[in-house]
């Protein structure tokens, strides 16, 4: 799953990465951040038509927790910060933006909190990343609910063999060379946009990082560096 994840990169930096063509100003003027927490403001990338009858991608801001477009509460939200790819065709809140309002969120790496061990109380916490130090591409949906909030949720799967170990699902990570078919609108069956995600995806490392990440509260570049618990 993804609960937590770290987005500090510069907005221009993940615009050249992404092949981004227009920055929001409040995309842009976004803090970094080493914790970043469901229903928070977060980048998404998209290809939209809204603007243009040509695709244009966008870096912009939405909060982490699909809203959909039918519900009475934008409350609801901070229930699908998630949504599992193996049901994510079938389930009402996931069906039409599978189809339709595909995204990237981009992250620097994510955290897992394994299981403790014997004799011990509390999980340890892991940061996941590229083994490449490029940027986390996780495969998005959106949703603007009321034509005013625009919303979004992270796509899971089973966990990778070397990720196992940590937690039974893993955020997807889409590969490099399907970036761009996941964000194209033109796109609107969701068997074909669920077939990108058997490709391989980007080879991941961890390591265990220090229990302070488990407060919302602090927020510091030394979150994602080695830690040794006791």
């Amino acid at each position: 799953m993804c609960g937590r994840y770290a987005q500090f990169r510069d907005a221009d930096d993940l615009a050249n990465v992404f092949r981004v063509q227009l920055v929001t100003p409040d995309a842009a003027s976004l803090l970094p951040s080493w914790n970043v927490a469901p229903t928070q403001p977060v980048r998404i990338v998209r290809d939209t038509l809204e603007v243009s009858p040509e695709p244009l991608r966008t870096l912009e801001l939405a909060k982490w927790g699909l809203v959909p477009t039918w519900a009475k509460d934008p409350a609801i939200g901070s229930r699908m910060i998630n949504a599992r790819s193996e049901t994510v065709a079938e389930k009402p809140s996931f069906r039409g933006p599978i189809r339709y309002s595909r995204c990237l969120v981009p992250a620097e790496g994510y955290y897992e909190w394994q299981k403790p061990a014997p004799g011990k109380r509390l999980k340890t916490p892991h940061y996941i990343y590229r083994e490449d130090g490029a940027p986390l591409a996780f495969a998005g949906m959106y949703s603007l609910w009321r034509d005013e909030l625009l919303t979004c949720t992270i796509l899971t799967q089973e966990a990778r063999p070397t990720l196992r170990e940590l937690h039974e699902r893993e955020p997807v990570v889409l590969s490099d060379d399907v970036i761009d078919a996941w964000l194209d609108p033109s796109l609107k069956e969701s068997d074909e946009a669920l077939a990108m995600l058997a490709h391989d995806p980007p080879a991941l490392t961890h390591h265990i990082v220090s229990t302070e990440v488990n407060a919302v509260r602090n927020n510091a570049p030394h979150l994602i560096e080695p830690a040794i618990l006791l």
